[in-house]
């Protein structure tokens, strides 16, 4: 007789991010999660002491894949400062995985001081990031500091503006953002 397969530690976590990002914190229970990966409960304590522990390795996983593995990957793929500080960009907050996290968590830091630190942590890292990338070609360090918060500031809040933006996409609004915070020229088109 075969032996069973317990569901590995790591698809808990998954999926207790996939709730996290559909539903909050308050979605995160581990009968649910157990039904959704097709399996009883009770393996769920072979990893975990209980549902906080799940919590936390939510947010361990979270920290390392959205700071971590986004500048291990910028640094590998190379290239300029307004190249990295883009890439890093793209990898975090338009990724389909590590965007809808990030606003949940953002939301569950309002109300929960020990995620919020996480958070401030996590911000912290990547705005040291952004005035690293911004100095190499801007040397005032209150433009550095102003354009990184503006830069942090679009990429975050762009996912909860509603406005529309006249005869322009947002996409083509977001790009002209970014040229004037990475102090590149504009792009011209073949109509201008």
């Amino acid at each position: 007789m075969a032996g069973l397969t317990r569901t590995p530690r790591d698809r808990w976590v998954e999926e207790g991010l996939q709730a996290l990002a559909a539903g909050g914190p308050d979605a995160v229970r581990i009968e649910a999660l157990a039904k959704r990966l097709g399996v009883t409960k009770g393996g769920f304590y072979g990893f975990f002491a209980d549902r906080d522990a799940l919590l936390e390795a939510m947010l361990e996983v979270w920290e390392r894949e959205s700071t971590d593995e986004v500048i291990d990957r910028i640094e590998r793929e190379g290239g300029d400062a307004k190249t990295k500080i883009q890439r890093a960009g793209v990898l975090t907050f338009s990724s389909d995985r590590l965007l809808p996290i990030d606003l949940a968590i953002r939301d569950w830091a309002r109300r929960d001081e020990a995620v919020a630190e996480r958070l401030r942590r996590v911000d912290n890292r990547r705005m040291v990031l952004l005035r690293e990338m911004i100095g190499t070609f801007c040397p005032d360090d209150d433009e550095v500091e102003a354009r990184s918060l503006l830069a942090f500031c679009v990429a975050i809040g762009e996912h909860f503006l509603a406005a529309d933006h006249g005869d322009r996409t947002r996409a083509q609004v977001l790009a002209r953002a970014a040229d004037l915070l990475l102090d590149r020229p504009a792009k011209t088109t073949a109509t201008e």
